[in-house]
């Protein structure tokens, strides 16, 4: 039996690094009753975390699914990463979800990869809450914590809960509990009870004073609130939760609450937030798609989230194996079933599920024989379809809007040692494309293999997954940016071919104008400006593709891939001789060519946003050592006993900065990186690149 959308909630929880995420997941699904010992990061004994390389490292590195039932709501929860390398994990579960747990430290604040997880949620407009973290540990600040998530994210975080003291249980006033300021109750915690008593006395007046700011925000958003409010009349605990839903829900506000998720503290709250205020399928609006009726016209269509919709679906995720890929799949609308046919629109191909599996962590759980509208299913017995595509009813075709991805910024060469180690290394590497979205592959005439990802650590974690799960023979290079080229400034050049080839006069005219785009766009853009009557549509389609092609190709400073461009076709003529499409292409690349050397070649290098945070004693020594590395510092402040510095960095400058960062510091300061922008390296770089 389907089970009601009124009642799914999916979520992700989102994350820095190390503020608690997979602890959280783990709190939550002890007490829920989903698993009888709740595990450890530091021991690797977390559900979420089963890969080998998460649980020695003791981070995220995969996202993970995990399906259990609190109260009378089933919830499927995505634990992701919060490391920068992987942030695409972060990236194509927010596209999938329909609310998230955005977890805080309430030592470190909000952090860069907080920024990062808070802009993707605005981008796919994910109504979430906000939990602070780690209120037990020494340094914590719920007040700074709460300060920053509005100033920093340009949030409106509203706290329904407030702690009890701050702190490790030694200090005077350690963290003991939390005030709910919705029912204006004292909770206190031991494991998996919780006892709600009364306000004591001495916490009241400040209870009161945090009630009456939670009130004042709320009022804003119901006038039925407003008239009690004037009336001085009670206002009843169902009405606020309404209130605080439905102005979620429109992402007007981000209700907050607070805890120590290793010492089960403020868990239970949690998930009964969750139950409370985050959507379920049912509240989302209809989702958007595209399709092509007969007459060639594109059309936009809607599918809503019930089972008598048509089946529409996302792939969002790929875990490849010899015996058959588990792709995770979001439905949107409609029933899927197994052993059926789905269409895969963007391929105009059509797919087998075989099986349809409950996923737990990034195992399969239990076998399925239908899954409907709001769920989140593993498939097995997709062979064409990659993480981004739709699938969708062969009767009802709809093709909805695709998962984008940050482009690499790091390369690394390796070589195989054999012929056979080369075969091997190419199908570990197709597998690996199908897994991960932002890995990239190119093979060069010499054998020698460019694998580029997100960052060292992301390298790092592909370099072991061949050596140690696929035991591959291969040499590896030290790592190496990837760079990007432009031109300095707009030309306007005409290409011409006017050539003798196998008896034939071949002459064609191609004008571009060609210029470099500011920092928001990437890649080639091609657009035509050509006057309709000046090329037959045909040639025009031409030459747009061909400089398309050009477009992929690398520049004039070291053959690096082109971005930031603007090429527009402004005119062309093929003489009096009847177009010829090999003139034209010679012609466009002639003028392709000469765009490049007249615009004048710009090598550009990626720029980290880079966020220290260190005790004020060592901060004259991060600034002269930033210094030295080419860094533009942006801002420092102060935050309590530590100082944070936010500069910006170029990626060359930050190989095994980690290191130095503990040597500066005597291991006490914290960092972390984003990449910001690419820009113009200084000539001595470029230099260093030409060819």
């Amino acid at each position: 039996m389907a089970r009601k959308l009124e009642k799914i909630r999916n979520i992700g929880i989102i994350a820095h690094i190390d503020a608690g995420k997979t602890t959280v997941t783990e709190r939550m699904l002890f007490m829920s009753g989903a698993k009888h010992r709740a595990g450890e990061v530091d021991k690797g004994t977390t559900t979420t975390d089963d890969d080998s390389e998460e649980q020695e490292r003791g981070i995220t590195i995969y996202s993970a699914c995990v399906t259990f039932d609190w109260r009378d709501v089933h919830i499927n929860l995505l634990d992701t990463p919060g490391h920068v390398d992987f942030t695409a994990e972060v990236e194509r579960c927010l596209r999938v979800l329909d609310g998230a747990v955005v977890v805080f430290s309430a030592r470190e604040g909000v952090e860069a990869q907080s920024e990062t997880v808070w802009r993707q949620a605005n981008h796919y407009r994910v109504p979430r809450i906000a939990f602070i973290n780690k209120l037990d540990r020494e340094g914590a600040d719920f007040q700074a914590v709460f300060d920053e998530i509005g100033t920093r994210l340009q949030a409106n975080p509203i706290a329904i809960q407030i702690p009890i003291g701050e702190g490790p249980a030694h200090f005077d006033n350690a963290f003991r509990g939390t005030i709910d300021l919705v029912s204006m109750q004292m909770l206190t915690f031991q494991e998996t009870n919780v006892t709600r008593s009364e306000i004591p006395e001495e916490l009241r007046d400040e209870a009161e004073m945090w009630r009456d700011v939670m009130l004042d925000k709320l009022y804003s958003f119901s006038d039925e609130l407003m008239e009690l409010a004037l009336q001085e009349a009670e206002i009843p605990e169902s009405l606020l939760k309404k209130v605080i839903r439905n102005a979620t829900l429109q992402m007007q506000i981000q209700p907050l609450l607070c805890g120590s998720a290793l010492h089960f503290m403020g868990i239970p709250p949690l998930l009964d937030a969750v139950a409370d205020y985050l959507p379920s399928p049912a509240d989302m609006p209809p989702v958007e798609g595209t399709c092509v009726d007969k007459k060639g016209v594109e059309q936009t269509l809607r599918r809503k989230p019930e089972l008598d919709e048509a089946f529409c679906g996302l792939v969002f995720k790929v875990l490849p194996a010899k015996t058959g890929d588990l792709s995770w799949v979001r439905i949107y609308s409609g029933q899927l079933k197994s052993n059926s046919r789905a269409l895969n629109p963007g391929k105009d191909k059509k797919e087998n599920i075989a099986q349809l599996w409950q996923l737990h962590a990034t195992k399969k759980e239990q076998q399925l024989e239908t899954a409907n509208a709001g769920d989140i299913v593993g498939v097995i017995g997709l062979r064409g379809t990659i993480t981004g595509d739709t699938l969708c009813d062969p009767k009802s075709p709809i093709l909805l809007e695709s998962i984008q991805f940050p482009e690499t910024v790091m390369s690394m060469a390796i070589e195989p040692e054999s012929t056979t180690e080369r075969k091997k290394l190419e199908e570990t590497l197709e597998l690996l494309l199908r897994q991960d979205p932002t890995l990239r592959v190119q093979t060069g005439e010499t054998g020698q293999t460019l694998i580029s990802g997100m960052g060292e650590l992301h390298l790092e974690i592909i370099k072991n997954r061949l050596l140690r799960d696929f035991s591959l023979k291969v040499k590896f290079h030290k790592p190496q940016v990837s760079y990007r080229e432009t031109i300095a400034h707009a030309v306007e050049v005409t290409g011409t071919c006017d050539r003798m080839i196998a008896g034939q006069q071949l002459y064609a005219r191609v004008s571009l104008k060609m210029a470099p785009v500011d920092a928001e766009e990437a890649g080639v853009l091609v657009l035509s400006q050509c006057a309709p009557d000046a090329l037959p549509g045909e040639i025009l389609n031409l030459i747009i593709d061909e400089l398309n092609a050009h477009g992929e190709g690398g520049g004039l400073v070291a053959g690096y891939p082109l971005t930031k461009l603007r090429v527009t076709v402004i005119g062309g003529d093929a003489g009096e001789e009847a177009p010829n499409e090999l003139a034209f292409k010679m012609a466009v690349s002639d003028a392709f060519s000469r765009g490049l050397e007249q615009g004048g070649k710009v090598l550009l290098e990626p720029i980290m946003k880079v966020d220290i945070v260190t005790p004020e004693d060592y901060v004259g020594d991060f600034v002269g050592d930033l210094q030295q590395r080419r860094a533009v510092i942006s801002k420092t402040e102060s935050r309590g006993r530590l100082t944070s510095i936010e500069a910006h960095v170029p990626l060359s400058e930050l190989f095994g900065y980690s290191s130095a960062m503990r040597s500066l510091s005597q291991g006490r300061a914290g960092c972390s990186m984003a990449p910001l922008k690419y820009a113009a390296a200084p000539p001595e770089i470029t230099r260093q690149h030409e060819i």
